[in-house]
């Protein structure tokens, strides 16, 4: 959100318009339409692009759920996810939803050496890597991209062509139980391809994952990169001091 202007400056009108959404908002349920840009427009006495800044935050920032041809809504909470060793399954239940996957590209490829140094494995060396669509609830949430070492898991396309969890595949089949996993989460825009898929528009805010996982034998499992929409999608963690 912006920062409120400092004492003495001129409050930007479609800053005063947003305070009056974010107050509406408090008031209203998931999914109740707002007010038109031109009924906002005439009750403020600012321009229709004054108003389309103000509605164009508060979708960037999740408050908002703008609907191509119907009109804008108050947007559903967003999810909170614990950051923690486990799956997108796990995850998605655990809060009560619905968890489903579209795979997108599956691929057996060379390992450039930067990835081989990741998953333990000599440059060259064959790779799986999975692209997924999340979803949730059928809603689209996440593009996942997952590389894995095809010497380590031989059979394991078979295994997951049809969806579902594959840390639940790596368990049971595999008898490979993870353990540690390093991760970072940055922020970046969504390009038309990113937006296309996860529903969003282009320009959208998302979070950026990069998650290096080892199983309890301390061997590398996998590398996920995956780009979550950043209006339905928030971190929770629990710090502790050292």
């Amino acid at each position: 959100m912006l920062e409120s202007p400092t004492r003495g400056q001129r409050e930007p009108k479609y800053w005063a318009l947003k305070q009056h959404l974010l107050d509406l908002l408090d008031t209203l349920p998931p999914g109740s339409p707002i007010p038109t840009e031109r009924s906002l427009a005439t009750e403020f006495a600012v321009s229709r692009t004054t108003v389309r800044q103000a509605l164009a935050d508060l979708t960037a920032e999740g408050r908002l759920h703008r609907v191509q041809g119907k009109g804008t809504f108050a947007a559903e909470p967003k999810l909170a996810q614990r950051l923690q060793l486990s799956s997108y399954t796990e995850d998605m239940r655990a809060q009560g939803r619905e968890p489903s996957s579209k795979l997108l590209e599956m691929e057996e490829l060379p390992s450039e050496p930067d990835m081989a140094k990741l998953l333990g494995i000599r440059s060259g060396t064959k790779i799986l890597r999975l692209r997924r669509l999340r979803l949730a609830d059928g809603e689209p949430m996440a593009l996942e991209t997952t590389h894995l070492p095809i010497s380590r898991f031989r059979g394991l396309r078979k295994h997951i062509s049809g969806g579902g969890s594959l840390y639940e595949v790596l368990r049971e089949t595999y008898g490979v139980e993870m353990d540690r996993a390093e991760e970072t989460i940055e922020t970046s825009l969504a390009g038309p391809q990113e937006a296309e898929l996860l529903g969003a528009d282009v320009g959208m805010p998302v979070l950026l994952l990069s998650r290096h996982s080892f199983g309890a034998d301390g061997k590398p499992v996998e590398f996920v990169r995956s780009i979550y929409r950043g209006d339905r999608y928030k971190f929770v963690t629990t710090l502790t001091r050292p």
